[in-house]
């Protein structure tokens, strides 16, 4: 019996900090984490991906040179990363790329099923040349060609290395966008998107205060939550919307927050930071409750998991559930997406679903991603 076979798991999120990169050592039965590593991006490709996220001119023009610049920073992210854990990259089966979504549009958003559609970038033949490593990536479309959502994908993987019998978790990633899993002892329930995460978070108080994120949440502790603002940004229809679900910076940007905004001038800027940490709880809370399950644990990954301003909201609005983060699974909370994907890419390259069909609404379980060969020596 061979032992098991090491994956690299690549992901850049709806915040644009930068690239996670995760080294797994993964068999049918495990997944341990080797190294990790995160990768940072100029301060030119983040303004370049923001701009090219939103309907613009001459956007193949921008889109081409960017995607093939993304593909050689990821590249670069999995060999810095088997550089930290001295692995050589021919010792890695496969790198799992997420890519850089720069559209979400799925039939929950009031897309034509037939022409929703999920665009992520970072080339995986300019990874697969500059590596030498076999490239899975572009996971997303297939589960929304067979009528799903195309997201959340890591409901999947959190049952995979979360679910414990006898046990009702969720799992709670706080990214730029905020997902859950519901799991019933061994059984992945539903998983869904259900709201902003840390995206309007972090460009509210980078705008205002010159910092990429609130650290541990401090400023918006020291502010007041805003209850009129906060009413009118639940009136989003996204969170009255049930069954798969999933959204995207389309829906929840810092425009929408500002035509909200316009009626509440004499709300503070500290206010507002606090209304919309609220307003990330509220939306976890409020999908957790729709859901029908009594939950009794809540782990956290993502960067929301350092947000303990945010820990403690979430604590309170639901109670009696304990929250924690993932940590104490035994998966730092940084490196779950990224971990996600090299397991993802393991499960394609094995021939085996990677969707979960309850989550996406997709007509049934389906081998995600395209494989991109290394060089034959």
């Amino acid at each position: 019996m061979t032992g098991p076979a090491l994956y690299i798991g690549l992901m850049s999120g709806t915040s644009v900090d930068g690239i996670d990169a995760a080294l797994l050592a993964i068999d049918e039965q495990s997944r341990e984490l080797v190294e990790t590593h995160a990768h940072p991006l100029a301060p030119m490709t983040r303004s370049a991906i923001a701009a090219i996220s939103q309907p613009g001119a001459d956007e193949i023009e921008r889109l081409g040179p960017l995607d093939r610049t993304l593909g050689a920073e990821f590249g670069e992210a999995a060999l810095a990363l088997l550089e930290k854990a001295g692995v050589s990259p021919s010792a890695v089966t496969a790198i799992g790329s997420h890519g850089q979504t720069i559209r979400h549009r799925p039939a929950s958003q009031g897309h034509p099923p037939e022409t929703a559609y999920t665009l992520q970038i970072a080339d995986p033949n300019t990874m697969a040349e500059l590596t030498g490593i076999t490239t899975v990536a572009d996971f997303r479309r297939r589960d929304m060609a067979a009528g799903g959502e195309g997201a959340p994908l890591a409901p999947a993987f959190h049952r995979a290395a979360f679910a414990a019998p006898g046990t009702r978790r969720a799992i709670v990633n706080i990214g730029g966008i905020a997902n859950i899993s519901l799991l019933d002892g061994a059984t992945l329930i539903a998983g869904f998107d259900c709201g902003p995460g840390n995206t309007l978070l972090d460009q509210w108080i980078e705008q205002h205060r010159g910092e990429r994120y609130d650290a541990a949440g401090a400023w918006a502790r020291g502010g007041q939550v805003a209850t009129e603002l906060l009413d009118e940004l639940l009136r989003h229809p996204f969170f009255t919307q049930t069954g798969p679900r999933s959204t995207g910076k389309e829906s929840f940007n810092l425009p929408w927050a500002r035509a909200a905004l316009a009626g509440h001038d004499n709300v503070a800027p500290q206010d507002v930071q606090a209304t919309l940490l609220e307003l990330t709880a509220r939306g976890i809370a409020l999908a957790m409750r729709g859901s029908g399950m009594k939950v009794e644990e809540v782990y956290v990954c993502g960067g929301g998991a350092h947000n303990t301003f945010m820990l403690e909201r979430l604590a309170a609005l639901l109670s009696p559930a304990t929250v924690a983060t993932t940590q104490a699974l035994g998966l730092h909370p940084d490196w779950v997406e990224a971990a996600t994907f090299a397991w993802l890419a393991h499960r394609t390259l094995s021939g085996l679903p990677g969707n979960a069909p309850a989550v996406t609404g997709a007509a049934g379980e389906r081998l995600l991603g395209a494989i991109y060969p290394a060089l034959q020596q």
